[in-house]
């Protein structure tokens, strides 16, 4: 069994930056494809970015493309998303997930296994 923890999240200003991290305990995180999801309230939960076990492809939903950056260190167990010109749109909860196999569909929840408990990410205007 795998736990995801997520932290980083936090209220900052439109055109601002956070980092988010998800540290993967009970396995090997090079054993997983990761991805980043997030939910607003009221919304449906929405894919934001993915990246391969060995960290050599990313995934990007078109509203965070150019914006957020995921990468991940196997080494510390940890993948990172790098949020950059945040704006209030980008206002939800953001999970990390991983998925023991071979992501074919890496931008549906369906795709991962195990998920963390979210961190909530706040933009004011």
């Amino acid at each position: 069994q795998v736990q995801l923890v997520e932290s980083g999240g936090g209220l900052v200003q439109a055109g601002g930056s956070l980092r988010l991290s998800c540290s993967a305990s009970g396995g090997t995180a090079s054993t997983y494809g990761m991805g980043w999801f997030r939910q607003a309230p009221g919304k449906e939960s929405e894919f934001v970015g993915a990246i391969s076990r060995s960290g050599s492809s990313t995934y990007y939903a078109d509203s965070v493309k150019g914006r957020f950056t995921i990468s991940r260190d196997n080494a510390k167990n940890t993948v990172i998303l790098q949020m950059n010109g945040l704006k209030p749109e980008d206002t939800a909860v953001y999970s990390c997930a991983a998925s023991r196999a071979t992501l074919q569909y890496y931008s549906s929840g369906r795709s991962y296994d195990y998920w963390g408990q979210g961190t909530q990410v706040t933009v004011s205007s």
